[in-house]
């Protein structure tokens, strides 16, 4: 079975021109998105489908393969049908070239979604976000049947919370899809309906023709790039800076330490292990480390607040919180830059003197906003990569007493 993945990537982007060739850490922003695919381990071959000659210069001399397709192509999956008309697979994947900071796992659950599924014809990944986040019409939204395929797709808030009276769970959609060749043919054989010209969302074709989208869930997915805010959002991730709080850059590292007054921290995978117990009725259950209790404690006794902020809420996380008497905290929040902030704006704290405590990649949103980011020894790469300290410890087994200590010690030292 071969598993080929598709980017397409145009030149004339309307908000910001040759954006696949724009440079993040010096590589072009296609290059990022090529190795990120590559690191997937179900995908065999990779290839950009483009309309320009400078992407395909470009993408042959980082040594990937690049092919010219028509300049009539409407969207990405038009490029894909006539990438398809050439190249033989029995899955074909049409990944977004403006997502470098793309997950190679999610890449994965989206192969392996059609594997587990094989009266699927296609397959598409969401993630959840907040009913702010749902407003925003250039954030897609899906809603789903009982059996995770999609019911539709829409730049509104969908579903519509009439009576404001239910605790609605709205969820994003990625532009990644996986498609089988039948439902690649369904898509070239029909022209855009009534649906797809109105929402200008591709995707709608196949459901108006009655080709089921099975839907795959991710957690809160790092941001693509669309805007030139954007560009300079991902290049700060990437880069291992933050670029909107560069004050104090020059510092040593044990200076910055010495200045914290405030210290934000991620919930599962850091104060936690990671995993997610459930009860016999359903329940939460969550493994928290004494030891990091104790120098939630002794940073408060020292003047230093700690704020949690997790895109979960559970009784469990609550009493757990109670119990430590830290009443700054944001729970259920899939926004962690706009819960920073937040936080910063209650505590009064400047971003040069907070930190943020993460292990994945939706925590580096949290690194753009506090002057340092700070990762457990077992965080993703690309989260290592970009903080300013690697501990010891691996969430769950200490690692927030072990920055506990190293904050103490730093203002000792003064």
């Amino acid at each position: 079975m071969r598993t080929l993945a598709v980017i397409p990537a145009r030149y004339a982007s309307t908000r910001l021109p040759g954006k696949p060739l724009l440079d993040i850490c010096g590589k072009p922003m296609i290059q990022h998105v090529c190795e990120a695919v590559g690191r997937a381990s179900l995908v065999d071959d990779v290839l950009v489908a483009t309309d320009d000659e400078r992407i395909v210069r470009a993408v042959s001399n980082f040594g990937g393969h690049a092919v010219m397709t028509s300049p009539d192509c409407a969207s990405g999956t038009d490029r894909l049908v006539e990438i398809a008309r050439h190249e033989q697979a029995d899955i074909y994947l049409n990944v977004q070239g403006d997502e470098p900071l793309l997950r190679p796992a999610d890449v994965d659950k989206l192969v392996e979604a059609l594997l587990r599924h094989p009266q699927a014809a296609a397959a598409t990944p969401c993630y959840p976000v907040s009913a702010g986040q749902a407003l925003d019409p250039n954030l897609v939204k899906v809603v789903r049947n009982e059996a995770g395929q999609a019911l539709y797709f829409s730049r509104a808030p969908i579903p519509y919370d009439r009576d404001g009276e239910e605790q609605i769970q709205y969820w994003g959609h990625v532009g990644m899809y996986a498609y089988r060749p039948a439902a690649l043919a369904v898509f070239a054989a029909h022209a855009p309906g009534e649906l797809e010209r109105a929402e200008k969302l591709e995707q709608l074709r196949l459901l108006q023709h009655g080709i089921g989208i099975q839907m795959v869930e991710l957690p809160p997915c790092a941001p693509g790039v669309d805007t030139e805010k954007d560009l300079e959002r991902v290049r700060a991730l990437l880069g291992g800076e933050n670029a909107e709080n560069t004050a104090g850059a020059a510092l040593s590292l044990e200076e910055r330490l010495r200045r914290v007054r405030l210290v934000i921290t991620d919930v599962d995978g850091v104060l936690t292990d990671g995993g997610l117990y459930y009860g016999p009725d359903g329940e939460c259950l969550k493994r928290f480390c004494a030891q990091d209790g104790l120098g939630m404690v002794l940073l408060r006794k020292a003047g230093i607040r700690v704020a949690v902020l997790s895109g979960r809420d559970c009784p469990a996380l609550r009493r757990r919180l109670a119990d430590l008497g830290i009443s700054l905290f944001r729970l259920g929040k899939v926004e962690k830059r706009a819960a920073c902030e937040d936080l910063l704006r209650e505590s009064g704290v400047s971003p040069e003197e907070s930190l943020f405590l993460g292990d994945d990649l939706p925590d580096l949103d949290g690194f753009t906003c506090c002057g340092l980011g700070i990762a457990v020894a077992n965080a993703r790469n690309q989260v290592r990569e970009a903080a300013h300290l690697v501990l010891n410890a691996h969430g769950g087994q200490g690692a927030f007493r072990e920055l506990a200590d190293k904050l103490l010690h730093a203002r000792q030292a003064e």
